[in-house]
């Protein structure tokens, strides 16, 4: 097989792989709206907690920023937006896939 063909093939691949396990933005949009995020999140105003693209603004360029927000999502807590406390929403409610599909979403959002 010659190079460019066998080049062609992986790259194909990796894309094919890279769509496979990247959730499409309806279906993390969907996640967020199954495990009720919605009742106090909107994508671009602010409701009882922030808008999901002031999240996204404040964040942008932090690596440790998913991480962190799976922790707040699980754990709840207040501060960091105000003094209205978010509450915990443990893995009954959102499995772990899904938040961090959700985070993922959420951070990408400009």
């Amino acid at each position: 097989m010659n190079h460019q063909l066998q080049n062609a093939l992986l790259l194909g691949l990796a894309a094919a792989t890279v769509l496979i396990a990247t959730p499409s933005a309806q279906a993390s949009e969907a996640i967020v709206k199954k495990a009720r995020c919605v009742a106090c999140h909107a994508i671009d105003q602010k409701r009882v907690g922030p808008a999901y693209k002031e999240v996204a603004a404040k964040y942008k360029g932090d690596a440790k920023a998913p991480a962190m927000l799976f922790a707040k999502v699980r754990e709840g807590g207040k501060g960091n937006w105000g003094e209205v406390p978010m509450i915990p929403h443990p893995a009954d409610k959102i499995g772990d896939d899904d938040l961090k599909a959700a985070v993922q979403w959420i951070l990408a959002l400009d």
